[in-house]
């Protein structure tokens, strides 16, 4: 497996990982009819111009994770980046894609975008795996949001908000 950065021709693979991560129940907070290229090229877009994105390639090129996050674009946030959505493809999940992704994304944070004082993120309160995760590479808890995610089955939990500052 290979971590590059994310390019504009990279929109078609990674709406193909969205969509089968969408698949699994729990895998993204989108259904998979909530994935659409709009979307993709959206948040894509946003990432390359005003943030970070990479996405981790097998050896046949096909993309099997892929991280990003950027700043909401006006000045009182410009030290944020915000929105981080990192999606693995269940295949690859437990192969340490996940953590290289971020460890990378993050290294890019630190050494070239000074001004990034914080990086933001959401995750689910009964993804315990992934909470831990994200403690492990120095994000904090902020808080708790009740209610705020409808699963599928129509029961409401909440929101974990989620920080890295930079220190």
């Amino acid at each position: 497996m290979q971590i590059r950065k994310t390019t504009k021709d990279d929109i078609e693979g990674v709406y193909q990982l969205y969509r089968e991560v969408a698949k699994q129940p729990g895998g993204i907070a989108r259904l998979t009819n909530e994935v659409t290229l709009v979307y993709v090229r959206d948040f894509l877009s946003k990432s390359l111009l005003n943030g970070v994105s990479y996405v981790c390639v097998d050896d046949s090129e096909k993309i099997i994770g892929e991280i990003h996050a950027y700043s909401p674009g006006i000045f009182c946030f410009s030290h944020i980046l915000s929105d981080l959505s990192v999606v693995i493809d269940s295949d690859a999940q437990g192969q340490g894609a996940g953590r290289l992704l971020f460890e990378t994304f993050m290294l890019r944070v630190i050494n070239d975008f000074p001004s990034i004082l914080r990086v933001e993120l959401i995750a689910r309160e009964s993804n315990k795996k992934a909470i831990s995760f994200y403690q492990s590479l120095g994000f904090s808890i902020e808080g708790k949001l009740s209610g705020r995610i409808k699963t599928i089955d129509g029961d409401l939990e909440a929101d974990i908000p989620m920080a890295w500052i930079r220190q």
